[in-house]
């Protein structure tokens, strides 16, 4: 009779297991997380020690002139010398986040202990004024602004931050006060208590069950990002006077997420920002679909330093204006120009492209590249009331050196008129090498670091410590390159690679190297000074004014 139903109960089982995972996501990382946290920071410490082993760390020329520095304590070298002296887990999940309140804020550190007689003898010796408690199981460390906490499992250093009150004060100061003293800030947070409510923080209260937040975290990566937007601007000053016109539907449910990633020869960085529900419908309506890859051949660059090209539909500016309840303010503003929000929006055709390129050095050795906008025209009818409001709001402002100029299709601007013919006239030739990696959504964008460390060399290499500096960096660097804009899974998607010249090795090594390279030319450069003759440098200035000599 069992065995009858036993596939049944399975099948019943497996029902079970599927609704279940295809529930709401929820993460282990953000558990002690508050869920206003304005900012997070997650930290791999499996992949990071993987690609960038301590030992590597410590062979750094950086790390070894602060390990022998006078000033840093037998307890912090013991740190140095090995992290898990501390009796933390430097190989799990790390976070720091901070968190704004009345008080001004606070930030906190979490991660796992991995020996706890280790961890209390280590911060017993670091903070030596220290007072000791003890409540449900958690340990604290406490001294003035700082607790240090932990149980069995987790730590978690807390630091309150009454700084974060500042913007309040900005706010109140009257910048003619010439009496006005800046506020001193006194901690007023009970340490115990705020890291407490960290232990005791119910889960929905915390950033586990944030779906978002659970996305990012699930992303493959070495580091994470988080910020709420909204936290942030919640309850700022001045934002009481903007009410009127429905400021806080632009940050409403407003969050940012980013994973960086330390691959062979670049860094990948994916980002995806969410907003509330009405700027999310406006997204999702109008959010643009390719760059124009026509424009980017009318492009007569030749070394391209920055390239930024997007498309987006013009109708979801007015969307935009409207829910921020800005369109009569915005309307008032355009018919004192002679023209009205339909003919801005009539007037584009939904594609802009930036250029900076082709540098030359001017006679004091400064870099001066030639810059170039363009956009699309939609009715030619409604552009010519802009540009008339152009020539209106005034063209000597441009300054001399700039010209604009247009067809049917586009219109450009910048500061060389033969560049500016050409792209209008289709004469640029082809697109850019880079196109095809930047192409495909409705933002684009290029920075080729070695045409632009290659403009520095007038100026940064007047000295020998500049020009190593710069050669380090040349040798370093390669191109940033990003892509995306598209709207996916509720959110705007955008990836960037920083890429290096080195390809096969990790850029997390990298950029050990690249930092004790600098270190070197850095201690170096000291060096040079304690030694130089700075009366030699500049001799005195002899007085030009003749005196007679005084009779005997």
């Amino acid at each position: 009779m069992r065995i009858k139903f036993l596939p049944a109960l399975l099948v019943a089982f497996s029902a079970m297991l599927l609704l279940a995972s295809c529930g709401k996501k929820s993460n282990t990382q953000g558990r002690y997380i508050p869920k206003d946290a304005v900012f997070v920071a997650h930290l791999n410490g499996a992949s990071l020690t993987e690609k960038l082993p301590w030992d590597e760390v410590k062979a750094n020329n950086a790390f070894k002139m602060a390990y022998t520095d006078s000033s840093i304590d037998a307890i912090a070298k013991a740190a140095m010398e090995n992290p898990e002296n501390t009796g933390v887990d430097i190989k799990t999940d790390m976070v720091f986040f901070v968190v704004k309140d009345s008080a001004g804020g606070y930030a906190a550190f979490q991660g796992k202990v991995k020996d706890a007689a280790k961890f209390k003898s280590y911060y017993t010796t670091a903070l030596k004024n220290a007072t000791a408690s003890e409540k449900d199981g958690i340990q604290f460390l406490t001294d003035g602004r700082v607790a240090v906490s932990w149980d069995k499992d987790k730590f978690i250093m807390l630091s309150d931050l009454p700084e974060m009150n500042q913007v309040k004060e900005l706010e109140k100061r009257d910048i003619w006060d010439t009496t006005y003293t800046k506020p001193t800030f006194t901690s007023t947070r009970n340490t115990v208590t705020a890291a407490t409510a960290l232990y005791t923080l119910k889960e929905d209260n915390s950033l586990a069950k944030e779906e978002r937040f659970s996305q990012m975290i699930n992303d493959k990566g070495d580091l994470h990002f988080w910020m709420n937007v909204e936290s942030l601007y919640k309850g700022m000053p001045g934002m009481e006077a903007l009410a009127m016109i429905n400021m806080s539907k632009l940050y409403e449910d407003s969050r940012y997420a980013a994973t960086a990633s330390f691959e062979n020869g670049q860094i990948k960085v994916d980002m995806k920002s969410y907003a509330g529900k009405e700027m999310t419908d406006i997204y999702k309506k109008y959010s643009g679909s390719k760059v124009s890859s026509e424009m980017a051949e009318h492009l007569p660059a030749k070394d391209i330093a920055v390239f930024f090209a997007m498309n987006f539909k013009p109708e979801g500016i007015k969307e935009f204006i409207k829910l921020t309840g800005m369109e009569g303010l915005v309307n008032m503003g355009t018919a004192f120009l002679g023209f009205n929000m339909d003919d801005f929006i009539k007037a584009n055709k939904g594609d802009i492209l930036l250029a900076v390129s082709d540098f030359a050095v001017d006679s004091f050795g400064r870099p001066n590249p030639k810059v170039l906008f363009s956009a699309s025209i939609g009715d030619k009818a409604s552009f010519d009331k802009l540009m008339a409001a152009g020539v209106k709001m005034g063209k000597a402002e441009m300054g001399e050196n700039v010209a604009y100029q247009k067809n049917d299709k586009y219109f450009v601007i910048g500061n060389d008129k033969t560049a500016n013919d050409q792209f209008i006239n289709g004469k640029g030739g082809s697109k850019p090498a880079f196109w095809d990696k930047i192409s495909g959504g409705p933002i684009a964008g290029y920075v080729n670091l070695q045409v632009i460390l290659n403009a520095m060399k007038g100026e940064i290499g007047r000295d020998s410590f500049g020009l190593r500096t710069l050669q380090a960096s040349q040798k370093f660097w390669n191109d940033i390159i990003l892509s995306g804009g598209e709207f996916k899974d509720g959110g705007i998607v955008q990836h960037v690679e920083i890429n290096l010249l080195d390809k096969t090795t990790n850029s997390l090594k990298q950029l050990n190297k690249y930092i004790d390279e600098l270190a070197v030319i850095e201690k170096q450069k000291k060096e040079s000074y304690k030694y130089t003759d700075v009366d030699a440098m500049f001799p005195p200035v002899m007085d030009s004014v003749a005196v007679a000599p005084v009779a005997p």
